[in-house]
């Protein structure tokens, strides 16, 4: 090849990559400011503790403006209107409980390998089980999120398969009651002894369930909808879509879920009186 033609080859080439290189960081700008956003807009309304509480997972809660905490309970306690479209609220959810019509929701995102998911599942969850979900004010709904690696989705699967069975919560509470589990490969055999613990009856019918495309299809779900809200580590939760997030102290709970209870039971006298108040129009037309 004459040499100015591969001069323009090396021109040409050199130019491209330029060009090219741009565009590049451009969306990778693009994807920052994004991920930023979600981020920012994730910490703007999540609630942690005194930091000497041992609140885990990750969140933190920063005042700004002379907003009181009275105030902004206020105007968050309702929740966000799109966050609170995530609650399933299916009556025959293996991975709930609680009331199908509880006024209050609370998603949980969480890692059967997690530490911190862990402590909240032994020290925190029974109380608002006893306190809020047989009272039929609380329905707590569970959403598989592995951040730990391949052992945490074994996991996540084996979960799905018990609650293919029923045991959903019998294999939850036999998880995380082992500390020895926090971040464990969960092979095969430990699986399989969690899941007779949990009282699983069929394993050979969990061994299908949890290898099953339904399975995957679900852990990809529920992985998809936290990564979507932002979340970046274990456990967040969503209270009437108000999110919480990391293992906080007991406090934090009762008092977001008694203010979304109180905004709840607002929200149904003003729908109820808006409803009165439309009938006594439309009957005083008619007279």
């Amino acid at each position: 090849m004459p040499t100015s033609s591969r001069s323009s080859t090396r021109s040409s080439s050199s130019s491209s990559a330029a060009s090219g290189r741009p565009r590049k960081g451009v969306l990778i700008g693009v994807l920052i400011a994004v991920v930023a956003l979600l981020a920012g807009w994730l910490s703007q309304y999540a609630v942690s503790g005194n930091s000497s509480d041992d609140g885990g997972g990750s969140g933190s809660h920063s005042a700004s403006g002379n907003a009181t905490e009275e105030d902004r309970s206020e105007n968050t306690a309702a929740g966000d209107p799109a966050l609170l479209k995530l609650a399933r609220r299916d009556a025959d959810d293996p991975f709930a409980r609680g009331d199908a019509d509880a006024p209050v929701v609370m998603i949980e995102y969480a890692d059967f390998g997690c530490s911190f998911c862990g402590k909240f599942a032994r020290d925190t969850e029974p109380k608002l089980v006893d306190k809020y979900v047989k009272k039929g004010v609380l329905r707590i709904e569970w959403r598989n999120f592995p951040v730990f690696g391949a052992g945490s989705e074994r996991a996540a699967l084996a979960g799905w398969a018990a609650g293919e069975q029923g045991r959903f919560w019998q294999f939850y509470e036999a998880v995380y009651a082992d500390k020895g589990n926090e971040k464990n490969s969960f092979t095969d055999a430990h699986l399989h002894e969690i899941a007779r613990e949990a009282g699983v009856k069929d394993l050979d019918r969990f061994d299908r369930d949890r290898a099953s495309k339904a399975a995957e299809k679900l852990l990809d779900k529920d992985r998809t909808e936290a990564y979507g809200l932002g979340a970046a580590a274990t456990p967040a939760f969503l209270v009437n879509g108000r999110p919480i997030a990391g293992a906080q102290p007991d406090k934090v709970f009762t008092d977001t879920i008694e203010q979304a209870a109180a905004a709840a039971e607002k929200t149904g006298k003003d729908d109820k009186a808006g409803k009165d108040d439309a009938k006594s129009g439309k009957d005083a037309e008619q007279d």
